[in-house]
């Protein structure tokens, strides 16, 4: 499992529009758990890279002729404790599309039109913690440190968001209102869930992104990683953890270059023979056990409230037949 970082790795930040337009107005109570898990690791990441004292360094790689062994599938399959308390990205979509339906009915109401966003198929929404710790093996091999590219169904999802904000200024007033948060998405909202709060998304962003900086520097984790450098080294990398190499900028490159394929493919051997996503997930894994502990309250009324969005969107598409 290779570590994110720069401009190549994890699910990049979704880009965020001007105020009050469509997307941010929709979104801002249905942000998708795995953008929001990704924004924090990103940060976190960057922010540890800057605290290591090494400098980078990289003599010229020896060459790699051996294949890599079969792809693992357990970032895949990675569940952590906390994913119970937030959105996944196909209930996000759920939410959306709930209030997709109810702001139709409003819009026709007033006689605009009111186009649904496209689904996203199911085979295209990423495990909740595919990227996690990074980028898999299979993408180290064809994109080096660089994220794949949006298969199609999310394409065509976000291009439906990007028409929705080159709307005429006219149909946006009437689908957000003056402040994004009006309209007919005010009125969808509280069709769906009354004066139900939005989901809460700061509880669980907060503990997830230290949980994941605990986790990184527990002892079995950083013995893994010296065990990395010390694989790297014999490939001819040199370069103090696996974070510091993926988030080199000498990958801020539009295309993956030779040297970043090399780079990557050294890394991933290294880290499926050192176990290093192995044991930081189960560091993780034991540290956010503890924090759900020392956290239950707050948690579980976060988790009482998504709930509640969940089941009034489920029946909103229900009565569609959706």
């Amino acid at each position: 499992m290779l570590t994110g970082g720069g401009g190549a790795a994890g699910p990049p930040p979704p880009r965020l529009p001007t105020p009050g337009a469509p997307r941010k107005a929709l979104r801002e109570a249905t942000m998708p758990r795995s953008r929001a898990r990704a924004t924090t690791a990103l940060a976190v990441l960057l922010l540890a890279t800057t605290a290591c004292t090494a400098v980078e360094r990289e003599s010229t790689p020896v060459p790699h002729t051996t294949a890599l062994p079969p792809v693992t599938r357990h970032a895949e399959q990675l569940t952590l404790p906390l994913d119970a308390y937030a959105l996944t990205v196909d209930e996000t979509h759920v939410l959306e599309d709930a209030q997709d339906i109810l702001m139709r009915g409003c819009m026709n109401a007033m006689g605009m039109e009111w186009k649904p966003l496209p689904h996203v198929d199911a085979q295209d929404i990423e495990p909740p913690n595919l990227r996690r710790y990074g980028a898999g093996e299979a993408e180290a091999l064809r994109y080096g440190y660089h994220r794949p590219p949006d298969p199609p169904s999310v394409v065509r999802r976000n291009h439906a968001w990007d028409e929705r904000e080159a709307l005429p200024a006219e149909v946006q007033r009437a689908a957000y209102g003056p402040s994004g948060k009006g309209g007919c998405l005010k009125t969808a909202r509280h069709q769906l869930v009354g004066d139900t709060a939005p989901p809460d998304y700061h509880a669980f962003n907060q503990l997830t992104g230290t949980a994941l900086e605990t986790s990184r520097r527990a002892p079995e984790v950083r013995a893994a990683q010296r065990r990395w450098h010390t694989c790297m080294a014999k490939a001819g990398f040199n370069y103090p953890e696996p974070m510091t190499a993926a988030v080199s900028k000498r990958w801020n490159t539009p295309e993956p270059t030779p040297a970043e394929h090399a780079t990557a493919r050294a890394d991933a051997a290294c880290q499926r023979s050192t176990k290093v996503m192995t044991i930081w997930a189960a560091a993780e894994t034991r540290i956010q056990r503890r924090m759900i502990q020392q956290n239950t309250d707050r948690l579980h009324k976060a988790k009482a409230r998504k709930d509640r969005w969940l089941a009034a969107a489920r029946r909103v598409l229900n009565r569609e037949g959706g």
